[in-house]
């Protein structure tokens, strides 16, 4: 049904996240006319496998060593009405069904953005978004919204943003590593992993933050709930103490006409979580980390940089540093993380839709943390029941292929050494193909 009503509605944008400063084609594209309301659908489909591959042991947390395949599905009704002058509200229902690679574990950059943490054999749905959003005009001349809403606003704004969303909706964004369902799949190449960032078990939460822009600058600030306990579905109300703010800095400029941005990040949690250095001193709490848990914090910063330097080729690098004193809260068990790639367009090969992509990733975990998993410890995605550790390793490229107007068809492997930091482990051949529609 959801996929009839998407055939039936008029929409202009498939995205699901707010979009790049538009380019000079976009702004003189009727497509920004002001729009009352609208509404876009997208569905993402996917199948990932891997091989047998060699293990000296396993754990509760281990990916499986034996050849192994699994499928996602994500349905998205998504839509804007435009309230007041300057004010719009958004709304996205997601419905979703299927299984990571061994139930999402096994891997700190786990290999497929659309699997959430938790699985599900028959289709669940969820209100995934639900914000307002304001921008007050501060001058500087007239630029067009690229949205679904579409319209213009001043150069020099201020946007706020409250209500039930994703911190990634805001921050951490890159025009070549930021989208699972077109672009890279591993988590680490859609987002910097060493940001624990705030979310519930389906990567959602409730927060504020506020944005100002001029033509090359922009400065952010968020405020965010957390979880209750690690990786969980509720979030956190005592927001005297616990929430997690986030700052960023970004600068745009295009050397030679070629576009690029730089962004300066930086974070502050505080959770009831569990510190690693307790656990690790008293070994009669077996390892479970939860025992230690109290009201703690956890710090970090984020350089993300994309640059086009070449018509429809472009370069993207992201790194990422936490304190790694205190257990992974949210997203995924790195500390320390550092990756770059390349993406290519389709137009030397007269495929315009079509794109290519490589990218690198090294992850690592502080000393404390090693220590952890090393006795027997569990995080969020990964612990083996021991760790002979070695930073994570993974070579991730694919092939997007615009099949007909609407649908894109991915090809995708990912080579991953020393899963979860253990030379016992490893390496790994993954392996997965993707259809994507939005319309």
């Amino acid at each position: 049904i959801v996929f009839l009503l998407g055939l039936a509605i008029p929409v202009v944008r498939g995205q699901d996240s707010p979009p790049a400063a538009p380019s000079q084609e976009a702004a003189n594209s009727p497509s920004h006319d002001t729009k009352a309301w609208d509404l876009h659908f997208q569905s993402t489909v996917g199948a990932q496998g891997h091989p047998s591959f060699p293990a000296n042991y396993s754990g509760l947390n281990s990916l499986a060593p034996g050849s192994e395949i699994k499928d996602t599905i994500s349905v998205d009704l998504m839509g804007g009405v435009r309230l007041w002058h300057g004010g719009e509200f958004y709304g996205d229902i997601v419905i979703w069904q299927g299984y990571g690679l061994s139930n999402t574990l096994g891997m700190a950059g786990f290999p497929n953005g659309e699997a959430f943490r938790v699985g599900r054999t028959y289709p669940d749905a969820s209100v995934c978004r639900a914000y307002i959003r304001q921008i007050v005009g501060l001058g500087g001349g007239r630029e067009a919204v690229e949205d679904g809403l579409g319209g213009k606003k001043d150069v020099r704004n201020l946007t706020l943003t409250v209500g039930h969303l994703s911190a990634k909706d805001i921050f951490d964004n890159n025009a070549y590593a930021n989208d699972s369902r077109t672009q890279f799949m591993n988590w680490s190449l859609m987002a910097n992993n060493a940001w624990d960032f705030p979310a519930n078990t389906l990567g959602f939460t409730n927060g504020a933050t506020a944005e100002l822009n001029t033509r090359a600058w922009s400065g952010r600030l968020g405020i965010f709930q957390v979880s209750q306990v690690a990786n969980g579905l509720r979030l956190d109300w005592n927001l005297t103490h616990a929430w997690s703010a986030a700052a960023e800095l970004e600068r745009r400029y295009s050397p030679r006409g070629h576009a690029g941005a730089i962004r300066l990040f930086s974070f502050d949690t505080r959770a009831h979580m569990g510190s690693y250095q307790d656990t690790i001193d008293n070994p009669t709490l077996g390892e479970n980390i939860a025992l230690t848990a109290a009201y703690r914090y956890k710090y970090g910063f984020g350089i993300n940089l994309d640059q086009e330097i070449r018509k429809n080729l472009g370069v993207f690098a992201r790194v990422g540093w936490s304190d790694g004193k205190n257990q992974t809260f949210e997203f995924t068990d790195v500390d320390r993380t550092a990756t770059t790639g390349l993406s290519l367009k389709g137009t030397g090969w007269r495929r315009p839709d079509d794109t290519v992509g490589l990218g690198v990733v090294m992850n690592g975990i502080s000393a404390a943390h090693r220590q952890y998993l090393a006795a027997g410890g569990l995080g969020v995605t990964i612990g083996d029941g021991a760790l002979d550790y070695n930073a994570e390793r993974i070579l991730e490229t694919y092939y997007n292929c615009g099949i007909a107007k609407h649908f894109q068809l991915t090809l995708d492997y990912q080579y991953a050494g020393d899963p979860a930091y253990n030379r016992a482990r490893g390496p790994v051949n993954l392996i997965a193909v993707r259809l994507h529609t939005e319309f």
